[in-house]
């Protein structure tokens, strides 16, 4: 009989699991599947180089905007209900993307598929961490969320190249319709709700970091076209800092705080939340630029550039799935440190590359080990960014990771195309103008994983040691 409830509650959790990481792999693709058909959308729409990043920071923004209020909603509403909406809105929005005739019409839509992925992914991390005990089996599942998380950005400029070259950029957002609808079936029926939490949503909170969040990178964005001197970049970068200042007061003083930061008390869990952010500014960076240097430089099509992501892509696959042994043996943060190192080493090589690059040596070999360091970094990064947090806080620390993850993203990419824009070389022009420049972004891109290594070595790891010595005695 026991045995009869154990694998029951086994298989449970496993349908459980399968149902939240396909939700989260389409996130997951839908931020990568975009970018190998970013020339394509640019050329058919009409977007201006700078106007271009929009189509991924809307999504980021508006994804990391609304994630502290969704996540608290999870915790108050149900988070099988919140998933449920997630899907849903995250579906039409889809849908609505890939109809789309003008910028304003595709950035706008972007923006409310953000919205969808916000609801949505708390959800999933919090349902794994209520559903699986802290241990050996939420390592086991959160190991499989990173593998989510990084193969499925590789599958995704696959898929995005294939659909850019060969059909249209649109497919990619077309095939979420019916996948978004099966998933919904399966949840409704397969997902229980969790309990519900009494309290009041912070809504003044929510407004502030939203705003706040926003206002800052669109000046650091504007700042490539307009310069730092110009008033509308500065009027937003300091309205930007101003209101996520308030934003912190407030939630210093609220009674149901979307972001309690009794959650920053913790050192590793703080280290964890600024090497997510730092890692992810690098990352999503990698796939912006390296996906233009492919193309535009390289004259790769766009199936030919998804495919030449493919050793990252493999090698992601291969390190997330050695993440449970390795933690085992070495320890969370241990692991993650080697795991930024070697992103950041990968990212270097891989800046050096030019428009007489070889694909073995200067391609494929820096992205097998970018892939290697991104398997093993987004596991042990979450697995330190949601320890030690209790029931009630899981969906508000969920929240949290999301938000240093989209926050990361948005913010380095803005900050990296204003490097991009401005760096020039006397001499060069052209392709080896654009060589130079994308070259100087991703060096930006290799330095911030420095800088989330350093996070990890003084913050994650000692924090990581000083729990396990106390569990010693």
């Amino acid at each position: 009989m026991t045995t009869t409830h154990t694998d029951n509650q086994h298989t449970a959790r496993n349908q459980v699991l399968a149902i939240v990481l396909t939700s989260y792999l389409m996130i997951v693709l839908d931020i990568s599947i975009v970018i190998t058909g970013l020339p394509d959308i640019q050329q058919s729409l009409g977007f201006s180089p700078v106007a271009l990043s929009w189509v991924q920071n809307a999504y980021l923004l508006s994804f990391g905007g609304f994630l502290l209020l969704a996540a608290r909603a999870g915790d108050l509403l149900g988070r099988k209900r919140m998933l449920l909406a997630g899907l849903a809105l995250f579906t039409t929005a889809s849908l609505a993307v890939g109809l789309a005739t003008t910028p304003a019409w595709l950035i706008g839509a972007r923006a409310v598929q953000g919205i969808g992925a916000a609801i949505l992914a708390p959800s999933v991390l919090a349902l794994i961490s209520t559903t699986f005990p802290e241990g050996a089996e939420r390592t086991r599942a959160l190991s499989y969320y990173s593998m989510v998380a990084g193969a499925g950005s590789a599958i995704g400029l696959v898929l995005g190249g294939y659909f850019a070259g060969q059909i249209s950029w649109r497919v990619g957002f077309f095939i979420n319709v019916p996948i978004g609808i099966v998933l919904m079936a399966s949840a409704a029926r397969v997902i229980r709700e969790s309990e519900l939490h009494t309290g009041a949503l912070d809504l003044l909170g929510a407004l502030t970091s939203t705003v706040g969040m926003i206002s800052l990178v669109f000046g650091i964005v504007q700042s490539a076209e307009l310069g730092w001197s110009s008033s509308q970049t500065l009027t937003a970068v300091a309205s930007g800092l101003v209101l996520l200042a308030v934003f912190v007061a407030i939630e210093a003083r609220a009674v149901q705080p979307i972001m309690p930061l009794r959650l920053f008390a913790s050192r590793q869990r703080s280290g964890a939340y600024l090497a997510r952010m730092l890692f992810l500014g690098g990352m999503v960076s990698f796939f912006y630029f390296t996906t233009q240097f492919l193309q535009r430089v390289l004259s790769y099509t766009p199936f030919e550039a998804g495919l030449a992501f493919l050793p990252m892509s493999l090698m992601t696959f291969v390190a997330a799935m050695r993440v449970p042994g390795l933690t085992r043996r070495l320890g969370n943060a241990r692991v993650l440190s080697i795991a930024l190192g070697l992103t950041a080493a990968g990212l270097l090589w891989l800046s050096a590359a030019d428009e007489h690059a070889r694909f073995a040596f200067d391609i494929a070999l820096p992205m097998a080990i970018v892939g290697f360091g991104n398997g093993l970094s987004l596991g042990p990064l979450t697995v330190a960014g949601v320890a030690g947090v209790a029931d009630q806080d899981q969906g508000a620390a969920s929240g949290v990771v999301n938000v240093f993850h989209q926050l990361g993203g948005s913010l380095g990419l803005g900050l990296l195309v204003v490097v991009f824009a401005s760096s020039n070389a006397s001499g060069l022009t052209g392709v080896q103008l654009l060589s130079h420049r994308i070259g100087m972004a991703l060096t930006g891109a290799g330095f911030m994983l420095t800088l989330s290594l350093v996070a990890a070595l003084l913050l994650v790891l000692p924090a990581e040691r000083t729990v396990a010595a106390q569990a010693g005695h």
